[in-house]
């Protein structure tokens, strides 16, 4: 859907500062997603602006700037972290010569790329079709009406019509095969609710450690990969815990900050089983100078998917680079509500297992999970 910066494509980024305080991993995780979409970045820049300009997000100024770098760095994509109207894209892309890519663009295709399932195919594709009806005239300069004549005599419809007909057409057909594929994961949940099994989902921003936390629990072997959304595709498995109990753990798609709302929407039946668990370990990258911006932007996701509400534990990963002892807290309740782990040395996970087993046996037994004495 998207033509996306393959390898060869050499990438120049934009970042635009609006008085951010975290302007320097704003931009760091920028270079991350272009490199996951598989583009080289040869060069950035940064701008202070009040306000965007309206037709083209930079100013006149700015944009001859870009330019100058694309001739000498010999770039052919410009990547911005922010998103653009179809308008300012547009007018970006005539007045630079070269594809112009906005984060919500950037975020859909790297999705695209990871999508393995069928489900996440269609998910990825409905969302990329919702997000294009946005800016549909972008593609078309001509919108003249269809001229009459032999083999031209067309419905009376301009080509931007037929387009948004056809779309439609298609993103209806891609909702009726998703909320297909939902029944039947509804089926699947209420019988994993009569086999009382405890459900646990790991959540997290992406790239934290949710997947190597997921394979050193399970020796599930899922893919994992120091890139941004390894993982999109759910993959549940049975987890022992100890004391005779075994539980259900997922390992589920990352989170980002502004994640576009098109895939929010797309990927909300995915996401339900995240609402619907018993229990959320939200994984953080400890080693991470913006994990305190990147657990917001989760919490801000897990606001709108309506899992903010289900219990939760704060499992800080990555000890290792940060020397911090492994271990649980627990909060004012006697609940423990943190743990310090490393997914790659396995450091703290016995207790980690060992939280899960305590509220596990507090859902048994009707009683909030409590000290365990």
């Amino acid at each position: 859907m998207f033509e996306r910066p393959s390898a060869g494509n050499q990438v120049v980024l934009v970042q635009v500062d609006f008085g951010e305080p975290d302007i320097s991993e704003r931009l760091e995780e920028l270079q991350l997603l272009a490199t996951s979409a598989g583009g080289t970045v040869v060069a950035e820049i940064r701008c202070k602006r009040k306000a965007p300009d309206p037709a083209t997000f930079v100013g006149q100024g700015k944009v001859q700037e870009i330019a100058h770098c694309l001739r000498a760095e010999d770039g052919d994509v410009v990547i911005f972290n922010h998103a653009l109207s179809g308008a300012q894209q547009r007018n970006l892309e005539r007045a630079l010569d070269a594809r112009v890519v906005d984060r919500t663009s950037l975020i859909l295709d790297i999705f695209a790329l990871r999508a393995k399932s069928h489900e996440g195919k269609l998910q990825v594709e409905l969302a990329q079709l919702e997000h294009l009806a946005t800016r549909l005239v972008r593609g078309w300069t001509h919108l003249e009406r269809q001229k009459g004549g032999i083999g031209l005599r067309g419905p009376g419809e301009t080509q931007l019509e037929t387009d948004r007909r056809l779309l439609a057409d298609r993103v209806k057909l891609l909702k009726s095969r998703l909320e297909q594929l939902e029944r039947q994961r509804s089926v699947r949940r209420r019988a994993r609710a009569r086999n009382e099994l405890f459900t646990v989902s790991l959540v997290g921003y992406t790239n934290a450690g949710k997947s190597t936390l997921f394979n050193a629990l399970t020796h599930a072997g899922a893919y994992c990969a120091d890139q941004l959304f390894a993982t999109l595709d759910t993959t549940t498995r049975r987890l022992y815990v100890g004391d005779g109990t075994t539980v259900l753990l997922s390992d589920t798609v990352g989170f980002i900050r502004d994640l576009p709302h098109a895939l929010v929407a797309a990927f909300h039946a995915t996401l339900e089983e995240t609402a619907s668990a018993d229990l959320l370990l939200h994984v953080i990258d400890g080693a991470s100078a913006a994990r305190e911006q990147q657990t917001e932007a989760v919490l801000g996701v897990l606001e709108e998917i309506g899992a903010r509400e289900v219990p939760q534990i704060l499992v800080v990963n990555k000890i290792d680079l940060t020397h911090a002892e492994p271990g649980c807290e627990r909060d004012e309740h006697a609940r423990i509500d943190r743990a310090r782990v490393s997914a790659r040395t396995g450091a703290g996970l016995d207790s980690l297992r060992s939280a899960i087993a305590e509220y596990a046996a507090a859902a048994r037994s009707g009683v909030p999970a409590a000290a365990g004495g």
